[in-house]
């Protein structure tokens, strides 16, 4: 990295590659060709290409693990064609594209993923794998492609260490309500009743599994408890009244839930891959159960029956009583 030298500009980002048997034997290559010697704990990013992920990348994150610099802190991506071919796009506001990608997966508005989550899902109950997925680096080499794509796609499933399949952005955010780890994720929903769009933004939430094996059927219910604030109001309801707010409150658990469906038919109904930790959830309970039953997970996981309790709360309506393009409502109510 450096700035301009004489008549030429030196570039941000450096890229070198070289091929080997494994990663262990192309950075020896790499080294050869760099005259400072390469540190692994500098990384903050590691990025596996589709191809790669689809043949399978178990010794790639071995190597990671087992080599004493990299950090198991770093956080793992899935790219849609190849990986190299993002390493030396242009980024928006970051320095490089690694940097760009270690602060998206801060913001937690996808699937946020480090090495050491990697290695504890591998080694998990169910064996299955998800890790964030991002478009192609040949569709962001300019900045006004980046106003025509979405850098993060939805999400990389993978079963055992090998990718089987993508979820869409929407059933992503399902997921990450599966999984208690929704963060940042702004709720748009519509309501008839008002002829609008009221936007929610959830500042807390818990999600618990609860399971259940009633004469050999397996069922686990889904308890969501949250509570959100309304950022936006484009309705002509009033937002003070208990009305109104029932009616953005059922709105908002109806498109939870709807996310939480469509992820749930895509993991069990086509790929059949438990990243949703149903499988760590009745060991919990049921460890006996779960001892006889764990080597037949396959076939039980596209079985159990799934059923959603939800609750979410609207506690507060935003900085202003009226909705700014229908003003008047709150004159109407005194």
């Amino acid at each position: 990295m450096g700035g301009p030298t004489g008549s030429s500009e030196r570039a941000l980002t450096t890229v070198l590659s070289a091929k080997g048997e494994n990663i262990a034997d192309a950075m020896s290559k790499v080294q050869s060709k760099l005259p400072r010697k390469i540190f692994w704990g500098h990384c903050k990013v590691y990025l596996f290409g589709e191809a790669v992920a689809k043949d399978g990348i178990a010794g790639h994150i071995d190597f990671l693990v087992r080599h004493p610099e990299p950090r198991n802190r770093a956080y793992l991506y899935v790219s849609k064609g190849k990986a190299g071919e993002h390493l030396g796009n242009n980024s928006l506001l970051e320095r490089s594209t690694a940097e760009a990608l270690r602060e998206l997966a801060s913001l937690h508005l996808g699937m946020a993923v480090t090495l050491i989550d990697f290695r504890n899902m591998l080694n998990g109950e169910s064996r299955a794998v998800v890790l964030p997925y991002i478009e192609a680096g040949s569709k962001l080499e300019k900045p006004e492609q980046f106003q025509e794509n979405t850098l993060l796609l939805g999400s990389a499933i993978f079963r055992k260490d090998k990718m089987i399949g993508v979820l869409s952005t929407k059933a992503t955010r399902g997921l990450l309500w599966l999984r208690d780890e929704i963060i940042r994720a702004s709720i748009n929903v519509q309501i008839p009743e008002g002829q609008g769009r009221v936007s929610v933004m959830p500042i807390r939430g818990k999600t618990k599994l609860i399971p259940a094996i009633e004469d050999g059927k397996w069922s686990i219910l889904v308890k969501i408890e949250a509570e959100g604030d309304i950022v936006e109001n484009g309705t002509k309801l009033d937002m003070m009244e208990m009305s109104s707010n029932a009616l953005v409150q059922k709105a908002v658990e109806d498109d939870v839930r709807s996310r939480i469906e469509l992820a749930l038919y895509h993991l069990q109904k086509e790929l059949n891959a438990d990243v949703t930790n149903f499988a760590a959830a009745f060991h919990r309970k049921y460890p006996q159960k779960w001892h006889e039953a764990k080597q037949n997970w396959d076939k039980i996981y596209p079985q159990i029956e799934v059923s959603t309790q939800i609750h979410i709360t609207v506690r507060r309506p935003g900085l202003v009583t009226d909705s700014v393009g229908h003003p008047g409502s709150h004159d109407k109510r005194k």
